[in-house]
This record gives C-alpha cells, structure tokens and sequence, in this order.
C-alpha cells in the first residue's frame, strides 16, 4: 500500500463499476445504461450553448429546477440537483447520516457501504427474506436513518408505495431515502408522498430512463429543509457541480416527455419477452421493475455462463459475493442485441 496514503484510504474497500474492456466491440448488457439515443431535443439544446462556456454554469440550477418541479409536481424549493444520483447519495451522509446509525440492506446497490466507511457512518445490514424480498418489519421504529433502493439493485424487485408510507410512519423523526434510479421502468414513485411526510427523500437520475449516463445528472426530491441541507453540503464542497452543456440537455429531456415515455415503453416491452426467453432455458429470473433482470441457471454456474458470453462478445454482470455468485445481472438491450443474448445462452446450455 502507498506510503502517502491516509488510514482511510488504505483500508477502503471503493466500488467497482462494471468491466468496460476496449479489446474489440461487444454487446454491453452490464452497466444497466439505456440502449436507445436521448431525445433529439436534448442535443439541439446542446447546441446552443456556444459563448456561455467561458462562464461558470448557474451554481443553483434555475432553470433545470423550475423544469423539475413542474415533471413532478413539486415546488422548486424540493428539487436538488447534483452530478449523477451517486453524487446526490454521496451528499446524503454527512448532511443526515452522520449522528445516527444506517439501515439498508445486505444485498443492494454496493456504493452504500463504501460511502458509510468513507464518510464514517455506522450502518447496519437488513437480510432480504424469502426470495431477494425486503422485509419492511426490519426498518419500523429503528433508531436511525433508513436508505432503500426501489427497485432494488441488483435483484430488480420493487416495494409497493404502501410499504413505503408504512416505513415513513413509524419513522417520523428519520431521514428516509429513497433511492429510484430504475423506478420509471414498472414502479410508482415515492415522490407523491413527498408533501405528507418531511423525513422522506426521493432520488432519481436522468442516468437509466432519459437515456442521460454520460451528462451525470441526478435529483433529490423532498422536503425543503432536507433539500436546504444537501445545499450546505454541497456549497461546502463544489458549489458548480452541475456543467452548463448538462444543465441545458437535462431541461430539454424533461421536456420531451412523449419522447421518455415511448423508449421507456420499448424497454419494459423487451424486457417482458426477455424473461421469457430466459426462462424456456431453464433461467430463474426475479420479478424486475428495472431496466435489467436478475437471473440464475437451475444447472450451469454463473461465472461459467459469464466468462462464456464474454468470450462471445456479450457482456453481463456477475457479481462474486455471497447469495447472489450464482445469479448474472443482465442490462435490457434493444430486442436485435436481446435476441442475440438469447441465441448464445442458448448455444452455451445446450
């Protein structure tokens, strides 16, 4: 280990995003990204911004905020906006969870654990039950903040809104966040909850649904005094954290909501057809309300089926961790690079 390296920094486990090898072309089904371009809109609105880049981009987000709160039916005030929901989580520790312990579960979306060590923050582990399922008797009346993802990542199962109204009640002096990066492909968001309930903070991104990964443009949605501590942290930190070229394409997405709803249509519609496919080849795949599957073989090892596809130019995700290093993640592609998938699970099992 470095010598110049902080205690910190040499006993930090950091996250690992999903492989990106420039070997030759694949079929990228591991990084959950959007198989289809963003709205037209949002690269003419792009366009635009010509002389404005020698000045700092507008560090409060007017515009990107007035256009969010009018998509979601909230008031400017409870919109915040950062670089990527992973930036909007990262603000979340030390603005809320810092004092008290956290709650999220054991297999989940592996950042959480890495902000808790970096930021300090004591955390506890919440078992899934039955098959991949969160347990909501394990987050009621707890003496700490509450993070969960809806849909779960990396199972893709979803909790019903009353389960999560459930969590808000018996929570009242709680942060709880709700963390939807993939809620647009089949969930209800938390957001409808956001006036009735001040502990409660819905993120989102415009990463997975809008088709936006490479702007890194995420929101928090809540009460505006968890949104006025997001902005105490962020302003002690990066107060420009959003670029004017993202600011402007992220309006132009919100915006073009006919264009949102036919891709995000295109993908539950493969994604249905996919489990299908997947399941006449003796997969078990969860229930997903994401925009990927999370699928097992009843007879063949999921590294083996990982390493084979790869050698096949399909890349999935395989996760080496205990409960879930037989199952593959598996991002929802247009129907052609599905249908591929399909053709070559089907050449390795049989």
């Amino acid at each position: 280990m470095n010598r110049f390296f902080s205690k910190l920094v040499q006993e930090i486990e950091p996250y690992v995003p999903g492989e990106q090898p420039k070997d030759k072309k694949y079929i990228k089904l591991n990084t959950n990204e959007n198989p289809y371009p963003p709205s037209p809109k949002v690269l003419e609105a792009i366009k635009q911004v010509n002389d404005d880049l020698k000045l700092y981009p507008d560090p409060e987000c007017s515009a990107l905020r007035e256009t969010a709160a009018e998509y979601y039916g909230l008031k400017k005030d409870q919109i915040f906006v950062g670089n990527g929901s992973d930036e909007v989580l990262a603000f979340c520790f030390p603005a809320f969870f810092m004092d008290k312990k956290l709650f999220f579960p054991d297999i989940t979306y592996s950042f959480y654990p890495v902000y808790s060590k970096l930021f300090g923050v004591e955390y506890e582990n919440k078992s899934l039950k039955g098959h991949f399922d969160i347990d909501i008797k394990d987050y009621l009346n707890r003496d700490g903040s509450i993070l969960l993802p809806n849909p779960n990542a990396p199972t893709g199962k979803y909790l019903e809104l009353d389960r999560i109204e459930e969590i808000l009640k018996k929570n009242p002096n709680n942060v709880v966040v709700i963390d939807e990066a993939y809620v647009d492909f089949g969930g209800l968001s938390s957001v409808k909850l956001v006036d009735r309930y001040p502990n409660l903070l819905v993120i989102q991104t415009l990463s997975k649904s809008w088709s936006l990964a490479g702007l890194r443009v995420g929101f928090a949605l809540g009460n505006e005094v968890l949104i006025d501590g997001l902005n105490r942290v962020k302003n002690s930190f990066n107060s420009y954290t959003l670029d004017a070229l993202a600011q402007v394409g992220a309006k132009a997405a919100l915006e073009d909501i006919t264009y949102f709803n036919e891709t995000k249509s295109k993908i539950i519609k493969t994604r249905e057809q996919s489990v299908k496919a997947l399941s006449k080849l003796c997969f078990d795949v969860l229930d997903s309300k994401a925009n990927f599957i999370f699928a097992s073989h009843k007879t063949i090892d999921a590294k083996d089926i990982f390493e084979k596809l790869k050698e096949k130019g399909i890349l999935v995700r395989y996760f080496n961790k205990p409960k879930i290093n037989q199952y593959l993640r598996i991002s929802i592609g247009t129907d052609e690079e599905m249908e591929k998938l399909s053709i070559a699970l089907k050449e390795i099992v049989e």
